[in-house]
């Protein structure tokens, strides 16, 4: 299907706009009536420029206040309309949003409404111009999809039809049932389709709508549910992204215009109408990577931890540290980051790394170039949304390239042949006796303006599960939080967003380490000149109210840090380590606990700040 965005949609002004949704990939764009006042391009200008950028300008947005008004009052409606009409045949624009009116001269009379929204159609049919009038969800009296439908049936002119807004739409139902009343809607009436997301708040609805909406699939609205209706009644027109987002209209608009398209790619795949590459589930992780100027900090943690150095890298400056199945790649190159030790890579074993490759490719990952050695394994890697790389890797399949034949081992004590093999189960059999078996989950910082698009890159390209949002207090503001997983827990990335553009003092990177007696594991780490993140002895005093322990149990969590929670499916401790430049380490023993111990997460945060 046709694709088309608008401008309102975007930052920037109306020629980054049209550049941003061109080199995206859309094949046309509604334009904001604002963004033309502001533009110093006049409409041929603008006409021209979306022609050299192979777009189409789908739809002139808005027009309000028109119907069910005074008769004085539609006559300058009338003179008004006329103006415009000349301007879009100037633009090149064919089709006009009418939304209800919100005036406070409207009357409550669909008779009146339609009687004078036919009169508004018969004079841009002499322009050759349609109407697609929109209920809007606060409108004065008209607020309904059928609603607004009753009225352009009851007009009857060839040259108006309605307008549906998935947000106007499902922002005042939750109920599937309520849109079932499409169906009576003839597809060739539906002069457009407006679509966006958003969470789910309770509040105005007004407000809702011009600060919270989002892209389709990083909100709580079933978005395809209501396409799956409005395509049933033939409509062949485009699918159109409208949103209003205080963060969108902050951000860079190229970028914002791809996750815009990706979203509706996503859809398309969900309603049938396409059919990308089928989503691989990664497994597991196979590394996470440390970009480093200097390893010597992160080496001693990872050291303290019970990792051991087993292998380096044959034709790069990188090394790898195991403990169980845990590998870290700590990676001193040239590009390492100026700010410090920071996690720059995730290896995700997948089922099928090319056909992952693909379906990232499909929807619009950038895949990213790989300098290597002729020798070395051959992986495919993409960008996440905040810059991370993620490597598609099949680590224990012998006919599929192996990332771990480009490592030779370190450890002089075992040359010979079979020596990285040998390195290898040496440190996969020490997992018990040195505490941590394996990666837990990886938590990534996301850029302020990048949280929504995370969520749906995670969710549409890897086929990860996005659970709850959830909102941490920090001592600065409110972090965003939201967690990706697969079925059974194997990969788990917390993504999380600070409370402003700014806010990137303490909101580290970390890893999460599976240990199954987190208080040994602790004290080793402790004994072998590791430190950890102290906690405030008032946490402790809350803990001691709100659960029972066993006699010297709290006093131990109190001498080495270690934070407490339970739910419904079991317990959860953990402790962290203090920061290494930009990444800290978490160390969690969990006995049937589902969640990351967000409850936790404000008195750590607190106790970062403290700890700077």
């Amino acid at each position: 299907m046709r694709t088309s965005i608008a401008t309102v949609s975007l930052s920037g002004s109306l020629t980054e706009k049209l550049t941003a949704a061109s080199r995206a990939g859309f094949d046309g764009v509604e334009i904001f009536e604002n963004d033309l006042l502001a533009s110093p391009l006049t409409p041929e200008e603008i006409r021209a420029r979306c022609a050299d950028l192979g777009l189409t300008i789908d739809l002139y947005q808005p027009m309000r206040d028109i119907e069910a008004v005074p008769a004085d009052e539609f006559a300058r409606n009338l003179r008004r309309a006329r103006h415009k009409f000349e301007l879009m045949r100037r633009l090149g624009a064919d089709t006009v949003l009418v939304c209800s009116s919100v005036h406070p001269r409207a009357v409550d009379d669909d008779a009146l409404a339609s009687q004078q929204l036919g009169q508004l159609a018969a004079l841009a049919e002499d322009f050759g111009i349609r109407i697609a009038y929109e209920a809007l969800a606060w409108g004065r009296h008209v607020n309904t999809y059928d609603h607004a439908w009753r009225i352009v049936e009851a007009a009857d002119h060839p040259a108006l039809g309605t307008c549906l807004d998935s947000f106007h739409i499902l922002s005042r139902t939750a109920d599937p049932k309520d849109l079932e009343g499409i169906a009576d809607i003839p597809g060739e009436k539906i002069f457009f389709l407006q679509l966006a997301d958003a969470p789910l708040l309770a509040m105005d609805v007004l407000q809702w709508s011009r600060h919270y909406r989002c892209f389709p699939g990083q909100g709580g609205f079933d978005v395809a549910g209501l396409v799956r209706h409005v395509l049933h009644t033939g409509y062949d027109g485009p699918l159109s992204l409208e949103v209003f987002n205080d963060v969108f209209r902050q951000a860079e608009a190229c970028p914002t215009a791809v996750d815009a398209l990706r979203s509706l790619l996503v859809l398309q795949e969900e309603v049938g109408r396409t059919t990308p590459p089928a989503p691989v589930v990664p497994t597991g992780v196979a590394f996470a990577e440390l970009v480093t100027p200097d390893a010597g900090p992160v080496s001693a943690v990872l050291g303290a931890l019970g990792f051991t150095r087993t292998a380096r890298h044959r034709s790069k400056p990188v090394d790898l540290w195991q403990q169980g199945e845990a590998r870290i790649l700590v990676n001193t190159q040239g590009s390492a980051r100026r700010d410090g030790t920071g996690l720059a890579a995730i290896g995700l074993e997948s089922p099928d790394p090319t056909g992952a490759a693909h379906r990232a490719e499909a929807l619009l990952a950038p895949v990213l170039p790989r300098r290597r050695a002729p020798e070395d394994a051959t992986l495919d890697a993409v960008a996440a949304p905040d810059g991370t790389e993620l490597f598609f890797c099949a680590t224990d399949r012998p006919e599929l390239p192996n990332w771990r034949a480009d490592f030779t081992d370190t450890r002089k004590a075992e040359q010979g042949t079979g020596h990285a093999e040998r390195s290898t189960a040496v440190a996969e059999q020490g997992t018990r006796a040195r505490g941590v078996t394996r990666i837990d989950h990886l938590a990534l910082v996301q850029p302020w303006h990048h949280f929504d698009e995370a969520t749906l890159f995670h969710h549409s390209v890897l086929g990860l599960h996005p659970q709850e949002s959830v909102d941490v207090a920090d001592p600065y503001g409110l972090m965003r939080s939201r967690a990706v997983t697969n079925a059974d827990g194997s990969v788990r990335i917390a993504l999380s967003v600070g409370a402003a553009p700014t806010d990137d003092t303490v909101h580290a990177q970390h890893i999460a380490l599976a240990t199954d007696d987190v208080v040994a594991a602790a004290r080793r780490f402790r004994e072998s000149g590791g430190r950890l993140l102290p906690i405030p002895a008032n946490y402790y005093d809350d803990l001691a109210a709100r659960y029972e322990f066993a006699d010297g149990e709290l006093e131990t969590y109190r001498e080495l840090g270690i934070l407490y929670d339970r739910d419904a499916q079991g317990e959860f401790r953990h402790c962290y380590t203090v920061t290494v430049g930009r990444v800290f380490f978490e160390l969690v023993q969990r006995d049937g606990y589902r969640g990351y111990g967000a409850r936790n997460a404000p008195v750590r945060l607190a106790a970062q700040h403290i700890a700077q």
